[in-house]
């Protein structure tokens, strides 16, 4: 689904529509934080600081990414 195909999805008055929209926006959301926060560690950040910068835990995001 196209950036803009979800701006005009999300306006949509039919509630499967908006549902659709709202679900590929957080699968795009789990992507960007999964990529980010694989930079962050290859420039040296630490656990606690990609936690603090995501308003999580640093032993949340380890769980979640430090495989």
């Amino acid at each position: 689904m196209e950036l803009g195909d979800l701006s005009e999805r999300i306006k949509s008055n039919d509630p499967a529509v908006g549902l659709r929209a709202v679900g590929a926006l957080h699968r795009l959301a789990e992507q960007v934080e999964a990529v980010s926060v694989a930079l962050a560690r290859e420039q040296g950040w630490t656990w606690e600081q990609i936690g603090d910068a995501l308003g999580m835990s640093r032993q949340s995001v380890h769980a979640k990414y430090g495989k």
